[in-house]
Protein backbone atom coordinates (compact mmCIF):
# COMPACT_ATOMS: atom_id res chain seq x y z
CA UNK A 1 0.00 0.00 0.00
CA UNK A 2 1.42 3.39 -0.88
CA UNK A 3 2.75 5.79 2.20
CA UNK A 4 0.23 9.16 1.97
CA UNK A 5 1.87 10.69 4.45
CA UNK A 6 5.44 12.08 5.38
CA UNK A 7 5.75 11.77 9.41
CA UNK A 8 9.44 10.74 9.96
CA UNK A 9 10.19 6.92 9.70
CA UNK A 10 13.37 5.27 11.02
CA UNK A 11 16.66 5.62 8.65
CA UNK A 12 17.11 1.74 8.53
CA UNK A 13 18.57 1.22 5.19
CA UNK A 14 16.92 0.57 2.16
CA UNK A 15 17.32 -3.05 0.21
CA UNK A 16 19.97 -2.58 -2.61
CA UNK A 17 18.22 -5.10 -5.02
CA UNK A 18 14.87 -3.29 -4.54
CA UNK A 19 12.74 -3.94 -7.63
CA UNK A 20 11.80 -0.74 -10.00
CA UNK A 21 13.90 2.18 -8.11
CA UNK A 22 13.56 5.14 -9.44
CA UNK A 23 14.78 8.45 -8.90
CA UNK A 24 12.28 10.22 -6.81
CA UNK A 25 10.72 13.85 -7.37
CA UNK A 26 12.67 15.23 -4.74
CA UNK A 27 15.84 13.93 -6.33
CA UNK A 28 15.06 15.78 -9.83
CA UNK A 29 13.70 18.82 -7.74
CA UNK A 30 17.67 18.60 -6.00
CA UNK A 31 18.63 18.32 -9.06
CA UNK A 32 17.52 21.55 -10.96
CA UNK A 33 19.49 23.53 -7.80
CA UNK A 34 22.87 22.54 -9.80
CA UNK A 35 21.40 23.64 -12.86
CA UNK A 36 22.21 27.27 -11.91
CA UNK A 37 25.72 26.03 -10.51
CA UNK A 38 26.75 24.63 -14.12
CA UNK A 39 24.97 27.44 -15.89
CA UNK A 40 27.41 30.11 -13.68
CA UNK A 41 30.14 27.57 -14.19
CA UNK A 42 29.86 27.42 -17.99
CA UNK A 43 29.36 31.19 -18.53
CA UNK A 44 31.93 32.54 -16.32
CA UNK A 45 34.42 30.06 -17.97
CA UNK A 46 33.40 30.65 -20.97
CA UNK A 47 33.77 34.32 -20.61
CA UNK A 48 37.16 34.41 -19.56
CA UNK A 49 38.48 32.40 -22.04
CA UNK A 50 36.35 34.81 -24.73
CA UNK A 51 38.20 37.62 -23.20
CA UNK A 52 41.72 36.03 -23.54
CA UNK A 53 42.34 34.66 -19.94
CA UNK A 54 42.45 30.70 -20.94
CA UNK A 55 44.19 29.29 -18.16
CA UNK A 56 42.30 31.05 -15.48
CA UNK A 57 38.81 30.22 -17.15
CA UNK A 58 39.73 26.55 -17.13
CA UNK A 59 41.28 26.36 -13.57
CA UNK A 60 38.29 28.29 -12.34
CA UNK A 61 35.59 25.93 -14.32
CA UNK A 62 37.51 22.22 -13.14
CA UNK A 63 37.84 23.69 -9.49
CA UNK A 64 33.95 24.82 -9.91
CA UNK A 65 33.04 21.29 -11.56
CA UNK A 66 34.72 19.42 -8.94
CA UNK A 67 32.91 21.42 -6.29
CA UNK A 68 29.68 21.16 -7.93
CA UNK A 69 29.97 17.63 -8.73
CA UNK A 70 31.26 16.79 -5.52
CA UNK A 71 28.21 17.99 -3.16
CA UNK A 72 25.90 16.10 -5.76
CA UNK A 73 27.70 12.72 -5.25
CA UNK A 74 27.59 13.18 -1.32
CA UNK A 75 23.92 13.45 -1.28
CA UNK A 76 22.72 11.04 -3.98
CA UNK A 77 24.76 8.19 -2.88
CA UNK A 78 23.26 8.45 0.48
CA UNK A 79 19.75 9.14 -0.76
CA UNK A 80 20.47 5.87 -3.05
CA UNK A 81 21.31 3.93 0.61
CA UNK A 82 19.11 5.76 3.24
CA UNK A 83 16.21 8.10 1.47
CA UNK A 84 13.00 7.69 3.85
CA UNK A 85 11.27 10.80 1.97
CA UNK A 86 9.59 11.68 5.57
CA UNK A 87 9.32 15.82 6.28
CA UNK A 88 12.47 16.01 7.83
CA UNK A 89 14.51 14.21 5.15
CA UNK A 90 12.59 16.24 2.68
CA UNK A 91 13.66 19.74 4.85
CA UNK A 92 17.58 18.37 5.01
CA UNK A 93 17.21 17.98 1.31
CA UNK A 94 16.20 21.83 0.77
CA UNK A 95 18.82 23.18 3.25
CA UNK A 96 21.28 21.45 0.84
CA UNK A 97 19.54 23.18 -2.00
CA UNK A 98 20.18 26.39 -0.14
CA UNK A 99 23.58 25.91 0.01
CA UNK A 100 24.18 24.98 -3.86
CA UNK A 101 22.98 28.36 -4.47
CA UNK A 102 24.55 30.04 -2.20
CA UNK A 103 27.35 28.33 -3.79
CA UNK A 104 26.85 29.21 -7.21
CA UNK A 105 26.35 32.81 -6.52
CA UNK A 106 30.21 32.84 -4.78
CA UNK A 107 31.23 31.41 -8.23
CA UNK A 108 31.82 34.38 -9.74
CA UNK A 109 33.82 36.32 -7.45
CA UNK A 110 36.09 32.87 -7.40
CA UNK A 111 36.64 32.92 -11.05
CA UNK A 112 37.42 37.07 -10.94
CA UNK A 113 40.13 36.66 -8.41
CA UNK A 114 41.65 33.75 -10.46
CA UNK A 115 41.98 36.38 -13.25
CA UNK A 116 43.68 38.64 -10.88
CA UNK A 117 45.97 36.28 -9.50
CA UNK A 118 46.99 36.99 -5.98
CA UNK A 119 44.45 35.02 -3.83
CA UNK A 120 41.53 33.11 -4.25
CA UNK A 121 38.07 34.36 -2.79
CA UNK A 122 36.11 31.74 -1.97
CA UNK A 123 34.67 32.17 1.00
CA UNK A 124 30.77 32.96 -0.56
CA UNK A 125 31.77 29.26 -1.92
CA UNK A 126 32.67 27.77 1.44
CA UNK A 127 29.72 29.22 3.06
CA UNK A 128 27.06 27.27 0.51
CA UNK A 129 29.39 24.42 1.64
CA UNK A 130 29.08 25.15 4.91
CA UNK A 131 25.15 24.97 4.81
CA UNK A 132 25.37 21.78 2.73
CA UNK A 133 27.86 19.79 5.02
CA UNK A 134 25.83 20.64 8.07
CA UNK A 135 22.83 19.02 6.77
CA UNK A 136 24.37 16.43 5.52
CA UNK A 137 26.03 15.75 8.66
CA UNK A 138 22.61 15.60 10.33
CA UNK A 139 22.21 12.56 7.81
CA UNK A 140 24.70 10.78 8.37
CA UNK A 141 23.94 11.38 12.35
CA UNK A 142 20.58 10.06 11.96
CA UNK A 143 21.29 7.43 9.61
CA UNK A 144 23.77 6.37 12.30
CA UNK A 145 21.49 6.27 15.29
CA UNK A 146 18.51 4.71 13.47
CA UNK A 147 20.47 1.95 11.24
CA UNK A 148 23.09 0.00 13.89
CA UNK A 149 24.30 -2.69 11.19
CA UNK A 150 25.56 1.00 9.52
CA UNK A 151 26.10 2.51 12.36
CA UNK A 152 30.33 2.88 12.41
CA UNK A 153 30.54 3.05 8.88
CA UNK A 154 27.88 6.64 8.74
CA UNK A 155 30.07 7.58 11.72
CA UNK A 156 33.06 7.21 9.18
CA UNK A 157 31.76 9.18 6.63
CA UNK A 158 30.12 12.09 9.00
CA UNK A 159 33.97 12.35 10.19
CA UNK A 160 35.81 12.66 6.92
CA UNK A 161 33.06 15.55 6.10
CA UNK A 162 33.74 17.23 9.42
CA UNK A 163 37.60 17.47 9.05
CA UNK A 164 37.74 18.11 5.42
CA UNK A 165 34.95 20.64 5.63
CA UNK A 166 37.18 22.38 8.25
CA UNK A 167 39.90 21.64 5.96
CA UNK A 168 38.40 24.12 3.23
CA UNK A 169 37.34 26.45 6.29
CA UNK A 170 40.92 27.27 7.03
CA UNK A 171 41.53 27.51 3.53
CA UNK A 172 39.85 29.96 2.84
CA UNK A 173 40.30 32.31 4.84
CA UNK A 174 43.96 31.90 5.39
CA UNK A 175 45.97 34.34 3.08
CA UNK A 176 47.97 32.08 0.56
CA UNK A 177 48.63 32.84 -2.92
CA UNK A 178 46.63 31.74 -6.02
CA UNK A 179 49.31 28.39 -6.34
CA UNK A 180 49.24 27.19 -2.65
CA UNK A 181 45.64 27.91 -2.76
CA UNK A 182 45.18 25.49 -5.43
CA UNK A 183 48.10 22.89 -4.77
CA UNK A 184 46.37 22.40 -0.77
CA UNK A 185 42.54 22.16 -2.80
CA UNK A 186 44.03 19.03 -4.72
CA UNK A 187 44.97 17.55 -1.18
CA UNK A 188 42.03 18.47 0.47
CA UNK A 189 39.84 17.53 -2.32
CA UNK A 190 41.98 14.55 -2.19
CA UNK A 191 41.27 13.44 1.74
CA UNK A 192 38.00 14.28 1.48
CA UNK A 193 37.64 11.54 -1.50
CA UNK A 194 39.41 8.86 0.50
CA UNK A 195 37.42 9.46 3.30
CA UNK A 196 34.43 7.60 1.80
CA UNK A 197 36.66 4.90 0.05
CA UNK A 198 38.08 4.02 3.25
CA UNK A 199 34.96 4.02 4.85
CA UNK A 200 33.42 1.54 2.80
CA UNK A 201 36.78 -0.67 2.17
CA UNK A 202 38.62 -1.29 5.26
CA UNK A 203 35.65 -2.29 7.73
CA UNK A 204 35.61 -5.47 10.79
CA UNK A 205 33.21 -7.87 10.42
CA UNK A 206 32.22 -5.99 13.68
CA UNK A 207 28.81 -4.66 14.41
CA UNK A 208 28.03 -1.75 12.34
CA UNK A 209 30.35 -2.16 9.72
CA UNK A 210 28.14 -3.25 7.49
CA UNK A 211 28.73 -1.44 3.78
CA UNK A 212 26.13 0.90 2.40
CA UNK A 213 23.38 -0.61 0.95
CA UNK A 214 23.21 1.84 -2.43
CA UNK A 215 21.49 0.15 -5.06
CA UNK A 216 22.81 0.25 -8.88
CA UNK A 217 20.43 1.07 -11.09
CA UNK A 218 19.23 3.80 -8.96
CA UNK A 219 22.70 5.31 -8.70
CA UNK A 220 23.04 4.63 -12.34
CA UNK A 221 19.79 6.35 -13.26
CA UNK A 222 20.88 9.86 -11.09
CA UNK A 223 23.74 9.75 -12.88
CA UNK A 224 22.41 9.64 -16.17
CA UNK A 225 20.28 12.50 -15.43
CA UNK A 226 22.63 14.58 -14.24
CA UNK A 227 24.82 14.19 -17.42
CA UNK A 228 21.46 14.84 -19.10
CA UNK A 229 21.47 18.33 -16.63
CA UNK A 230 25.10 19.29 -17.98
CA UNK A 231 24.43 18.55 -21.24
CA UNK A 232 20.97 20.47 -21.43
CA UNK A 233 22.86 23.54 -19.44
CA UNK A 234 25.09 23.80 -22.41
CA UNK A 235 21.99 24.28 -25.30
CA UNK A 236 19.88 26.72 -23.10
CA UNK A 237 23.29 28.89 -22.64
CA UNK A 238 24.40 29.05 -26.28
CA UNK A 239 20.63 29.44 -27.14
CA UNK A 240 20.50 32.54 -24.97
CA UNK A 241 24.03 33.89 -26.05
CA UNK A 242 23.23 33.49 -29.66
CA UNK A 243 19.72 35.14 -29.63
CA UNK A 244 21.83 38.19 -28.73
CA UNK A 245 23.38 37.64 -31.80
CA UNK A 246 20.40 37.17 -33.67
CA UNK A 247 18.72 40.30 -32.30
CA UNK A 248 21.62 42.38 -33.33
CA UNK A 249 22.51 41.49 -36.72
CA UNK A 250 19.37 38.64 -37.55
CA UNK A 251 20.00 35.28 -38.54
CA UNK A 252 23.25 34.78 -40.13
CA UNK A 253 24.49 31.21 -41.98
CA UNK A 254 27.28 31.03 -39.39
CA UNK A 255 24.61 31.31 -36.71
CA UNK A 256 22.67 28.60 -37.95
CA UNK A 257 25.67 26.38 -38.31
CA UNK A 258 26.39 27.14 -34.68
CA UNK A 259 22.80 26.42 -33.32
CA UNK A 260 22.53 23.19 -35.22
CA UNK A 261 26.12 21.97 -34.65
CA UNK A 262 26.09 22.85 -30.98
CA UNK A 263 22.48 20.86 -31.03
CA UNK A 264 23.55 18.08 -32.83
CA UNK A 265 26.79 17.64 -31.23
CA UNK A 266 25.11 17.59 -27.51
CA UNK A 267 22.42 14.75 -28.95
CA UNK A 268 25.34 12.70 -29.82
CA UNK A 269 27.26 12.93 -26.87
CA UNK A 270 24.11 12.17 -25.36
CA UNK A 271 23.92 9.09 -26.94
CA UNK A 272 27.32 8.02 -26.64
CA UNK A 273 26.90 8.18 -22.79
CA UNK A 274 23.95 5.76 -22.55
CA UNK A 275 26.19 3.26 -24.84
CA UNK A 276 27.15 1.90 -21.60
CA UNK A 277 24.81 -0.28 -19.12
CA UNK A 278 26.14 1.52 -16.27
CA UNK A 279 23.53 -0.04 -14.46
CA UNK A 280 23.80 -3.41 -15.22
CA UNK A 281 27.65 -3.65 -15.30
CA UNK A 282 27.32 -2.29 -11.21
CA UNK A 283 25.03 -4.23 -10.02
CA UNK A 284 27.18 -6.99 -11.22
CA UNK A 285 30.16 -5.80 -9.53
CA UNK A 286 29.18 -2.96 -7.01
CA UNK A 287 33.44 -3.24 -5.87
CA UNK A 288 34.32 -1.03 -9.04
CA UNK A 289 31.62 1.86 -7.88
CA UNK A 290 34.12 4.09 -6.64
CA UNK A 291 36.05 4.21 -9.71
CA UNK A 292 33.25 4.68 -11.97
CA UNK A 293 31.70 7.21 -9.12
CA UNK A 294 35.05 9.59 -9.10
CA UNK A 295 35.99 9.11 -12.64
CA UNK A 296 32.30 10.48 -13.57
CA UNK A 297 33.51 13.77 -12.56
CA UNK A 298 35.60 13.83 -15.20
CA UNK A 299 31.99 13.07 -17.56
CA UNK A 300 30.32 15.78 -16.39
CA UNK A 301 33.40 18.62 -16.07
CA UNK A 302 34.02 17.31 -19.82
CA UNK A 303 30.03 17.69 -20.67
CA UNK A 304 29.73 21.38 -19.27
CA UNK A 305 32.65 21.90 -21.04
CA UNK A 306 31.21 21.34 -23.86
CA UNK A 307 28.69 23.78 -23.02
CA UNK A 308 30.81 26.40 -21.99
CA UNK A 309 32.93 26.03 -25.48
CA UNK A 310 29.56 26.73 -27.74
CA UNK A 311 29.38 30.13 -25.20
CA UNK A 312 32.76 30.60 -26.27
CA UNK A 313 31.39 30.25 -30.19
CA UNK A 314 29.03 32.39 -29.75
CA UNK A 315 30.84 34.92 -28.34
CA UNK A 316 32.80 34.73 -30.71
CA UNK A 317 30.06 35.04 -33.64
CA UNK A 318 28.95 38.24 -31.33
CA UNK A 319 32.44 39.94 -31.81
CA UNK A 320 33.00 40.12 -28.13
CA UNK A 321 35.76 37.21 -28.23
CA UNK A 322 39.93 38.62 -28.20
CA UNK A 323 40.07 34.40 -28.79
CA UNK A 324 40.44 33.66 -33.06
CA UNK A 325 38.57 30.57 -34.63
CA UNK A 326 41.06 28.21 -34.15
CA UNK A 327 40.94 28.94 -30.16
CA UNK A 328 37.29 28.78 -30.58
CA UNK A 329 37.31 25.59 -32.32
CA UNK A 330 39.88 23.95 -29.13
CA UNK A 331 37.18 25.33 -26.86
CA UNK A 332 34.66 23.09 -28.20
CA UNK A 333 37.28 19.89 -29.54
CA UNK A 334 39.36 19.56 -26.55
CA UNK A 335 36.39 18.88 -23.99
CA UNK A 336 34.54 16.78 -26.51
CA UNK A 337 38.17 14.47 -26.50
CA UNK A 338 38.14 14.53 -22.85
CA UNK A 339 34.62 13.05 -22.29
CA UNK A 340 35.11 10.47 -24.84
CA UNK A 341 38.58 9.37 -23.22
CA UNK A 342 37.40 9.12 -20.02
CA UNK A 343 34.32 7.67 -21.31
CA UNK A 344 35.80 4.66 -22.68
CA UNK A 345 38.32 4.91 -19.39
CA UNK A 346 35.00 3.77 -17.18
CA UNK A 347 34.11 1.47 -19.95
CA UNK A 348 37.28 -0.69 -18.97
CA UNK A 349 37.40 0.12 -15.17
CA UNK A 350 33.54 -1.45 -14.98
CA UNK A 351 33.97 -4.18 -17.32
CA UNK A 352 37.51 -5.11 -16.69
CA UNK A 353 37.68 -5.45 -20.39
CA UNK A 354 39.66 -4.07 -23.44
CA UNK A 355 38.48 -4.28 -27.31
CA UNK A 356 40.64 -2.96 -29.99
CA UNK A 357 37.54 -1.78 -31.54
CA UNK A 358 37.57 1.12 -28.46
CA UNK A 359 41.23 2.15 -29.93
CA UNK A 360 40.17 2.44 -33.10
CA UNK A 361 36.77 4.10 -31.95
CA UNK A 362 39.24 6.78 -29.87
CA UNK A 363 41.93 7.24 -32.51
CA UNK A 364 38.59 8.12 -35.57
CA UNK A 365 37.70 10.79 -33.26
CA UNK A 366 40.75 12.52 -32.41
CA UNK A 367 41.26 12.48 -35.92
CA UNK A 368 38.03 14.06 -36.51
CA UNK A 369 38.79 16.42 -33.97
CA UNK A 370 42.18 17.35 -35.08
CA UNK A 371 40.91 17.62 -38.74
CA UNK A 372 38.09 20.30 -37.28
CA UNK A 373 41.41 22.30 -35.64
CA UNK A 374 43.22 22.11 -38.72
CA UNK A 375 40.31 23.36 -41.30
CA UNK A 376 40.17 26.32 -38.87
CA UNK A 377 44.01 27.35 -38.92
CA UNK A 378 43.49 26.65 -43.00
CA UNK A 379 41.25 29.79 -42.63
CA UNK A 380 37.90 27.89 -42.77
CA UNK A 381 34.81 29.41 -41.10
CA UNK A 382 34.27 28.88 -37.19
CA UNK A 383 31.08 27.54 -37.99
CA UNK A 384 31.93 25.01 -40.47
CA UNK A 385 34.90 23.76 -38.22
CA UNK A 386 32.64 23.32 -35.89
CA UNK A 387 30.51 20.72 -37.87
CA UNK A 388 33.36 18.67 -38.09
CA UNK A 389 33.64 18.74 -34.13
CA UNK A 390 29.63 17.70 -34.31
CA UNK A 391 30.89 14.24 -36.45
CA UNK A 392 32.99 13.13 -33.68
CA UNK A 393 30.83 11.70 -30.93
CA UNK A 394 29.21 9.99 -34.46
CA UNK A 395 32.40 7.78 -34.36
CA UNK A 396 31.40 6.14 -31.49
CA UNK A 397 27.69 5.81 -32.06
CA UNK A 398 28.24 4.39 -35.42
CA UNK A 399 30.88 2.09 -34.06
CA UNK A 400 28.82 0.60 -31.76
CA UNK A 401 25.85 0.00 -33.53
CA UNK A 402 27.73 -1.51 -36.59
CA UNK A 403 29.67 -3.95 -34.00
CA UNK A 404 30.38 -2.46 -30.58
CA UNK A 405 27.33 -4.00 -29.23
CA UNK A 406 28.34 -7.48 -29.72
CA UNK A 407 31.17 -6.68 -27.44
CA UNK A 408 28.99 -5.48 -25.09
CA UNK A 409 26.58 -8.29 -25.63
CA UNK A 410 29.54 -11.17 -24.76
CA UNK A 411 30.48 -9.19 -21.83
CA UNK A 412 27.00 -9.18 -20.06
CA UNK A 413 26.73 -12.77 -21.03
CA UNK A 414 29.50 -14.29 -19.72
CA UNK A 415 29.14 -13.31 -16.25
CA UNK A 416 26.07 -14.17 -13.70
CA UNK A 417 23.38 -11.84 -13.58
CA UNK A 418 23.64 -10.61 -10.12
CA UNK A 419 24.12 -11.57 -6.55
CA UNK A 420 21.98 -11.82 -3.48
CA UNK A 421 21.52 -9.29 -1.19
CA UNK A 422 23.13 -11.21 1.41
CA UNK A 423 26.77 -11.88 -0.66
CA UNK A 424 26.37 -7.88 -1.30
CA UNK A 425 25.87 -7.03 1.93
CA UNK A 426 29.28 -8.94 3.10
CA UNK A 427 31.27 -7.31 0.36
Amino acid sequence: MPVTHHRTRPMQGRDPHEPVRTATPLELLFDLAFVVGFGVAGEQGAHLIAEGHAAAGVIGFAFSMFAICWAWINFSWFASAFDTDDWFYRVTTMVQMIGVVVLALGLPEMFESVVEGERVHNEVMVAGYVVMRLAMLVQWLRAARQAPEYRATCLAYARTLVLAQIGWVILAVAPVSVPVFFVAGALLGAAEMAGPWLAERFRTEGPGQRSTPWHAHHIAERYGLLAIITLGEGVIGTVATLSAVVHDSGWTLDAALVAFAGTALTFGLWWTYYLTPHAEMLHRHRERSFAWGYGSIVVFGALAGVGAGLHVAAYYLEGHSHVGAVGTVLAVAVPVLVFVLADYTLFGFLSRSFDGLHLLLVVGTTVVLAAAVAAAAAGAPMAWALLLVMLAPVVSVVGYEVRGHRHVARLLAQEPSGRSAGEAAAE
